[in-house]
């Protein structure tokens, strides 16, 4: 065999890079650049739909405005350009609302190779409840919580004292106000999951149940916006009774 041949050899052979890049190629995995290319694309989805939503949440804009200060009643803007800010900021928490189910899709897609069968079924399921209990937590605290929030701070008015409140902060307030909710309405799920991977039983969550009661309070607190104990109370109560259903799903329905 001359020195030649054996170059041609040595080069038609696969190096041991190569070899490992085909294996996993062949195995179905993905390699890095694979990974961020996909991340990319999933990114840029979901951008892509919170934008197109936000579009469609400032062409309706003065609707939404409209059932936004139903509670508050007339608005006013202290700045020539708050006004304006407001309702940039007001579409574009509506688009991302409107696009949160393409967004949790996204991410459910973007994981999904890794997950095995089972687990792919399990987030079928997760994915969509949590979305749900999400809007059901907005929407609870939207239509019976705000409400009853600003007519108690509007009580405090008297002929010397009337309520003007600026557009901008109103609307901080309002998203300060609600968004804990959509979060906190996630609570039985959160308890299911755990006791469905045995971290939790229904023997643990009983023995803490006055410890949750008291952090209830607390955490109340701490994500408010305001400090009194009327708005502490309506994230508070909620968050027990959910601990609750939580509790009552994995003891009567889990047996666990």
């Amino acid at each position: 065999m001359t020195v030649e041949q054996s170059n041609e050899e040595a080069r038609s052979l696969p190096s041991e890079g190569q070899a490992v890049e085909e294996e996993i190629v062949d195995d179905g995995s993905m390699s890095l650049i694979a990974h961020l290319t996909e991340l990319r694309s999933r990114l840029i989805k979901s951008l892509v739909a919170v934008a197109v939503g936000s579009g469609v949440g400032y062409y309706f804009i003065d609707d939404i405005m409209h059932y936004l200060t139903l509670p508050a009643g007339k608005l006013y803007y202290m700045q020539p350009s708050e006004a304006f800010f407001t309702y940039i900021k007001v579409a574009v928490v509506a688009g991302f609302l409107m696009a949160l189910p393409v967004v949790f899709y996204q991410v459910w897609r973007f994981f999904l190779p890794a997950l095995t069968r089972r687990e792919r079924m399990t987030l079928g399921i997760v994915v969509p409840v949590s979305v749900i209990l999400f809007f059901c937590g907005i929407a609870f605290a939207f239509f019976l919580v705000l409400p009853a929030g600003i007519r108690f701070f509007m009580g405090f008015g008297n002929a010397e004292l009337e309520a003007l409140f600026s557009v901008d902060r109103y609307f901080d307030f309002t998203l300060s106000f609600v968004l804990p909710f959509g979060f906190v309405f996630e609570l039985p799920l959160i308890i299911t999951i755990l006791a469905k991977l045995g971290i939790l039983n229904s023997k643990f969550l009983g023995k803490y149940q006055r410890i949750v009661i008291f952090l209830s309070f607390v955490l109340g607190a701490i994500i408010t916006p305001t400090p009194d104990i009327f708005t502490q109370s309506m994230i508070a109560l909620p968050m027990i009774v959910l601990y609750e259903v939580g509790y009552g799903i994995v003891r009567f329905v889990m047996k666990k």
